[in-house]
């Protein structure tokens, strides 16, 4: 996804109702000089891609966001990942550039996703163990120094 496809999108979470091209238009060009025809090109896109569903509302139509700010930013990085020719070489200087706050919640999520029969045998005290649940989610990267 390009850089005006996020900026149209950011103005449709936003606003958190139908808008029109003209309203988004009118907001965008407060940053920069932007056609009208480009930023309906960009919701048509959008709306092709899924991102938004539109309803026409006399000559123009009204888009909306069919699905969350974080289903849109996982997909942008499930489409970059998948056209790595090495994903884990990708995921690991993904990982890198990761604040510590950030690598607490990929912890968390991964976490969620495996659910609770996966993390208990973490939780019996293995001394090793990297993947803890139990009350200090911190423990494993106090641990490693990280």
């Amino acid at each position: 996804m390009g850089e005006l496809e996020d900026a149209v999108m950011t103005r449709v979470w936003k606003w958190n109702r139908p808008v029109t091209v003209r309203e988004v238009l009118e907001d965008l060009q407060q940053e920069r000089s932007i056609a009208y025809t480009t930023v309906m090109t960009v919701l048509d896109n959008l709306h092709q891609k899924g991102w938004v569903r539109r309803e026409a509302e006399g000559r123009a139509y009204r888009y909306e966001a069919v699905s969350t700010r974080a289903a849109y930013a996982a997909a942008l990085m499930n489409e970059a990942w998948a056209q790595s020719d090495n994903p884990g070489a990708a995921l690991v200087a993904f990982f890198g550039m990761m604040s510590e706050e950030q690598r607490y919640a990929l912890r968390d999520a991964v976490r969620i996703v495996q659910g609770p029969e996966t993390a208990e045998p973490a939780t019996a005290g293995s001394p090793g163990s990297t993947g803890s649940t139990g009350e200090n989610p911190g423990s494993a990267t106090e641990a490693d120094g990280r």
